[in-house]
């Protein structure tokens, strides 16, 4: 009887050896678990990181079109002035908020005038903007450490080409400027940090609700 199971045994085994080897049960069997169900993107996050880990920058670039997306980087100014009015708070809130989520990432402010006035002038009045910028970004918890208001272009990159008074020239823009020096790589051990970190936000609920008043019995 014993005999008989093995001889059976084998010649079932011998037809599995014999039969197609190309169907996705063979196939799962001898490779490594899930993989009947990878569509080729398995390893992916790995592959990106390694990716990201040899060339920070890339990762920096990929930040700043992030940012822009995410935020309005751009606050605008009234004509020969530096003085940030209640929209331009309103968006640099926005952009404080955008920042404080990654305290590994530099920024740098690019402070921009219209056309009327000198160049020197006006290299002066895009400092100063840029300036304010930072000084209101500072006030909004961000780290002067972390923001950098050192180039002006002055009236040399206008949006719109005009001799004229022009509110859409006269700008600041927000950008990723890079890492900090004593973090120079965010995946350094804390890429994992900053997903999380992110994955949690995206999930917080928004409400329209407000709070009680009165007091309740």
């Amino acid at each position: 009887m014993i005999r008989n199971s093995v001889a059976i045994a084998a010649l079932g085994l011998a037809a599995a050896c014999g039969a197609p080897q190309d169907g996705a049960l063979y196939s799962q069997f001898w490779s490594e678990a899930g993989a009947i169900a990878d569509s080729g993107d398995f390893g992916n996050a790995t592959m990106n990181n390694t990716m990201a880990m040899r060339n920070p920058q890339s990762y920096a670039l990929d930040l700043g079109r992030r940012f822009a997306q995410d935020v309005p980087s751009t606050v605008n100014f009234a004509f020969n002035s530096a003085v940030l009015d209640a929209g331009a708070m309103n968006t640099l809130r926005e952009q404080a908020r955008w920042i404080r989520q990654f305290p590994e990432v530099r920024f740098r402010v690019y402070g921009h005038t219209d056309l009327v006035g000198s160049n020197a002038y006006n290299k002066r009045l895009g400092m100063a903007r840029a300036r304010a910028v930072v000084a209101y970004l500072a006030s909004q918890g961000i780290s002067t450490a972390r923001l950098e208001a050192v180039v002006s272009f002055g009236e040399t990159q206008p949006l719109i080409a005009t001799p004229g008074q022009e509110r859409r020239n006269r700008r600041t823009v927000t950008e990723v400027s890079g890492f900090v020096q004593d973090n120079p790589m965010v995946l350094d051990g804390r890429y994992a940090e900053v997903v999380y970190r992110e994955y949690i936000r995206s999930a917080e609920p928004t409400t329209a609700l407000g709070g009680l008043s009165g007091d309740s019995e």
